[in-house]
């Protein structure tokens, strides 16, 4: 039996959330056959920057437009494919939805669902991809506690309103 071919592949891709009703929910795709739940992602077009993949990728298997908002990790891992094996990178990026809906996703998916954010991390399909949601809640909660007001006891409040 002849060696298999190694090959590289490169793809990215977001951890899309939205807060509703105080709690987080992530957006992650369907496949039926095979099974599959998943954050979307996909390969880069000719001269595309790992941003732009993002972007586009998540517009067109999600449905939604959405925003960057920050680098999450990347993941590694390895499949084959006929006589190829390819080690594979996947660049993951937080975002927030600006715009489309879940409807609109393309066929390469079944359905496209919003979940709280720790049913989804149970539903999805690879380990992998759980610890970029991991990752991604974290820099949510750390976004959330920088944009929440300090709180004032009264005797400051009455201070400050004192001196205005």
């Amino acid at each position: 039996m002849a060696a298999l071919r190694n090959a590289r592949a490169t793809s990215a891709g977001g951890v899309v959330h939205r807060t509703v009703e105080g709690r987080t929910e992530i957006a992650l795709v369907h496949r039926r056959h095979p099974r599959l739940w998943a954050l979307p992602k996909g390969t880069p077009d000719a001269g595309e920057t790992l941003e732009e993949t993002a972007l586009r990728e998540t517009r067109e298997e999600t449905g939604l437009a959405v925003q960057l908002e920050e680098r999450l990790r990347s993941i590694s891992y390895v499949f084959v494919r006929g006589r190829t094996r390819f080690h594979k990178t996947v660049h993951f990026f937080l975002m927030r939805p600006i715009g489309g809906d879940v409807s609109l996703h393309d066929h390469e998916f079944d359905e496209v669902r919003w979940f709280q954010l720790e049913e989804g991390m149970e539903i999805m399909t690879h380990a992998t991809e759980r610890s970029v949601v991991v990752e991604a809640a974290a820099a949510i909660a750390a976004r959330t506690a920088s944009t929440v007001p300090a709180r004032t006891t009264p005797a400051e409040g009455a201070r400050g309103e004192a001196s205005s």
